[in-house]
């Protein structure tokens, strides 16, 4: 019989171990069989080695990962000073802010950084009144990094502020 250009040899079992049938000859299919199987059972066991090394693996404690030091909390910053410094980050220079009042800073539960509250009386660019706008500002490393204008059931609405 031919395969592939080869002519395949069939054989007879032998104490030994099954014979297999091979374009290049017999093979004794029970020692490949066994090679293979070790070969997966090494690649598994260094495979999984790698998931149990967390800090609650039970392995000993000098194979054990180290726990991440927890990244410390800034100090709260400066809202009155930071938003009279940079007030055009939180309102367009256009609308002629006024009676600029800030909220005591909040740990941001989303990020890093800190969220505070800045109220302000605002005219149009044709000049007409606005009104008061209040917007909710993230501070990043001493930045205003963010703001949205807020809604009516915003935190803001509850807040106490202080003019800067």
């Amino acid at each position: 019989m031919l395969i592939g250009g080869h002519a395949i040899r069939r054989t007879k079992s032998t104490a030994a171990g099954a014979l297999f049938l091979s374009a290049r000859g017999t093979k004794r299919a029970m020692g490949r069989v066994l090679v293979y199987m070790a070969l997966m059972a090494a690649a598994a066991f260094a495979l999984a080695g790698c998931g149990f090394t967390d800090t609650r693996s039970p392995v000993p404690e000098f194979m054990r990962a180290r726990a991440p030091e927890p990244t410390p909390r800034e100090a709260p910053p400066d809202v009155r000073r930071i938003v009279a410094e940079k007030l055009d980050s939180v309102f367009t220079a256009a609308s002629q802010p006024r009676q600029v009042r800030v909220s005591a800073p909040r740990h941001d539960l989303r990020g890093s950084g800190w969220t505070a509250c800045v109220k302000a009386e605002t005219t149009s660019v044709t000049g007409k009144p606005l009104g008061t706008q209040t917007y909710r500002i993230t501070i990043t490393d001493g930045v205003v990094s963010d703001r949205r204008q807020t809604e009516a059931d915003d935190i803001c609405v509850g807040e106490s502020y202080e003019p800067i």
